[in-house]
């Protein structure tokens, strides 16, 4: 009996922790048009969040530009269809990688850096001045930073693709020798803008809402201690990279199950 409890126990805590989830996006949700109506507090948020994550973005998606092209010309060569290369990147980068890769990387630099500003904001009692002065933490400080997440997470994924397509062209061309023309022209032809860049899109803006908004909650429901603040960022990590993987499984099944 004591087994049953203690899973019962901890069932209970997930639901209630989902709940409890589940009301505080509910409440950010409702404050998001006060933060609109002070769009300069969301640009200072898409700033420490977008530009200063860009580094890391474009070289990590330039590595994997240069590595996806040898492993698919390796492949594609066996089955004499090297010509396809250009294809076969672009697809996995713009439909698969560059939304799941770059959410990956957007959860370790900006989603602790999110959840680390607002525990420390907590744990030195600011969070609790805002309140004692009549003003609403959420859309003084959540709200600009969520949407600044759900800005910024497109535009970084866009930007990933993007580097990682030219630098699969740079191995492609020039180290491997295939024909430039041709690695552009099947892209351009087979390449559909909106069910494949589009999807690709749509799955960036997703996930950024799923690591911003785990990222704020993690830190604003830390304890307000320097080992809760720990705590919370690592949560915030691994948290934000399973809801990525599984919600990029729904995501792709609903997509692109249909021709």
């Amino acid at each position: 009996m004591g087994f049953v409890q203690s899973i019962g126990a901890r069932v209970l805590a997930a639901l209630h922790g989902l709940g409890h989830a589940a009301l505080f996006f509910v409440g950010l949700v409702g404050v998001l048009p006060q933060a609109l109506r002070r769009f300069g507090l969301v640009i200072t948020q898409v700033y420490a969040i977008g530009n200063r994550s860009l580094v890391i973005i474009l070289a990590s998606g330039l590595a994997v530009g240069f590595v996806l092209a040898l492993q698919m010309y390796y492949a594609l060569v066996t089955y004499g269809a090297a010509e396809s290369l250009g294809l076969v990147v672009n697809l996995s980068l713009v439909r698969e990688l560059g939304p799941v890769v770059t959410a990956l990387l957007f959860a370790g630099r900006a989603g602790t850096s999110l959840t680390a500003e607002i525990g420390l904001m907590k744990a030195g009692e600011q969070i609790a001045a805002m309140e004692l002065m009549a003003i609403d933490p959420r859309a003084r400080v959540l709200a600009p930073r969520f949407i600044a997440g759900a800005i910024s997470m497109p535009l970084l994924a866009i930007l990933f693709s993007a580097i990682g397509i030219l630098g699969a062209w740079v191995v492609a061309v020039g180290l491997i020798g295939i024909d430039a023309g041709n690695f552009w022209s099947i892209q351009q032809n087979k390449v559909d803008i909106w069910r494949d860049v589009g999807n690709g899109v749509v799955k960036s803006a997703v996930f950024g809402l799923i690591c911003t908004f785990v990222a704020l909650y993690q830190g604003y429901e830390t304890q307000a201690t320097p080992e809760g603040v720990a705590y919370a960022t690592t949560r915030t990590v691994v948290i934000s990279s399973l809801a990525v993987l599984a919600m990029d499984f729904i995501l792709t099944a609903l997509m692109f199950s249909t021709p």
